[in-house]
């Protein structure tokens, strides 16, 4: 997996330190100047969504200044920071006629509330292939846990434990992407293949490109979250609390390393319309099995439920004696 430029070690705790770090990720120091100014990375002409704020590439051959998110208008503009770029792609493994097959069973799928000629009478307005931005960080950290266990209670139903365990994460993803909700990420994210990585032939000539625009700081928070979260999962579920049963699980990290990659992940964004309304569907560019997105609302069913719940509670109310 593709990481980011290693430089000299830091000062006080000798981490591993990445070339755009101002600060050490381990112990907070700040980092020597480097010999070149960060300034002098290439900065970005994008295009910028007016609605959802997400920002493409910039492209002359792009004449619909529509985004490829929503929909909404967008507008060229040029970054004041320099932007980063992706250092590892993922291919498509999904071909757009594939991704149209996709969408096909997703308007076909038989839910109660959904309008029963959605098949037929949804029409598809649009099919972008996009690559949407991630970190993906490599973590080493320290766990310092404490539980309350039935183990050695004697009398009493509890009695306190306490252990320390090193772990190793890999692949823990940050999305970057202002164009798709964190829950179409989290969707999206565990079907990755990090392993078919390619650096050609990467997908469909016409894919666009969400540039990044999440800094490694806030990132990193975000993976210290995500690390706690991971460590007390695996302090309940490894079996280092003793006993059959146990309670207050308290869960301490310190990280002892910290690598991260900048990686753009494809999906297809397609727009489909029925009877005169806009909807999304979402389908992953390497598992057309993963689709999701919007549908309508059979307007009708919802008012029968809502006439068949007050019927029912009229009726209990009436031979209660209550009416």
């Amino acid at each position: 997996m593709s990481e980011a430029a290693l430089v000299a070690p830091c000062a006080r705790c000798e981490c591993e330190l990445e070339a755009d770090d101002l600060r050490c990720p381990i112990c907070g120091l700040s980092t020597p100047p480097p010999e070149r100014a960060a300034a002098t990375r290439e900065q970005a002409k994008v295009v910028r969504c007016e609605s959802c704020g997400a920002a493409v590439e910039y492209s002359v051959e792009a004449k619909a200044p529509r985004c490829d998110y929503c929909g909404a208008v967008t507008h060229v503009e040029m970054t004041v920071d320099p932007v980063d770029q992706a250092q590892g792609w993922l291919p498509f493994t999904v071909d757009p006629n594939a991704a149209n097959q996709a969408l096909a069973g997703f308007l076909g799928r038989k839910a109660f509330f959904r309008p029963s000629g959605l098949a037929e009478e949804a029409a598809l307005e649009s099919m972008k292939p996009m690559w949407w931005p991630a970190w993906v960080f490599q973590a080493g950290v320290q766990v310092s846990w404490t539980a309350d266990s039935d183990a050695g209670s004697g009398r009493s139903d509890w009695a306190p434990h306490a252990g320390r365990t090193r772990l190793d994460f890999t692949n823990i993803l940050v999305p970057a992407s202002r164009g798709l909700k964190v829950e179409e990420c989290d969707n999206l994210t565990p079907h990755y293949r990090f392993e078919l990585a390619a650096d050609e032939g990467r997908g469909p000539e016409e894919a666009s490109v969400e540039l990044f625009e999440a800094t490694r700081s806030g990132a990193r928070k975000t993976v210290l979250r995500a690390v706690e979260r991971l460590a007390r999962d695996h302090v309940q579920e490894s079996g280092d609390i003793p006993g059959r049963r146990f309670r207050n699980v308290h869960v301490a990290v310190a990280l002892s390393s910290l690598r991260t990659a900048r990686w753009a992940l494809p999906v297809y964004v397609l727009a489909y319309r029925y009877r005169g309304k806009p909807y999304r569907v979402l389908v992953h560019g390497q598992d057309a099995e993963v689709v999701f997105g919007e549908s309508p609302i059979s307007a009708w069913r919802v008012l029968g439920v809502v006439v068949a719940v007050l019927a029912v509670l009229v009726a209990v109310l009436f031979f209660t004696g209550v009416l």
